[in-house]
């Protein structure tokens, strides 16, 4: 799966080229969050400004990423999701499961906001 990586001590946000998320493509994203956890990424940002179409394979992946990162105290955020996407989600009541942002500064915020508050705990 091609995608643009950037990668901070804080977060890594990725941003999938590709303009679908399906049973082709969910099984190296899934590996590849695996492998960034294993890395140490704290947090991840999901950028789905270029994704047009998501299947059950692809909801997989985000909740694979979901999961993976709570289970360590830490985020996984989605962001800018367009209207077919988003009916997926609801439908499928994953908005409710996962952490959905408008945009990629909005996501950002949310997890400077959240290590903010690690922090004072």
């Amino acid at each position: 799966m091609k995608y643009e990586i950037e990668k901070n001590d804080l977060y890594y946000v990725l941003t999938p080229k590709e303009e679908k998320i399906d049973s082709v493509l969910a099984p190296t994203l899934k590996a590849d969050l695996i492998t960034y956890e294993v890395e140490g990424a704290k947090n991840i940002i999901m950028d789905l400004k270029n994704v047009k179409f998501m299947d059950s394979s692809g909801l997989s992946a985000m909740l694979v990423g979901n999961r993976t990162f709570r289970e360590k105290n830490c985020s996984f955020v989605i962001c800018n999701i367009n209207s077919h996407i988003e009916k997926v989600l609801q439908i499928s009541k994953l908005d409710t499961v996962l952490d959905i942002l408008p945009s990629l500064q909005e996501a950002i915020d949310s997890i400077q906001l959240d290590e903010i508050e690690k922090g004072m705990n």
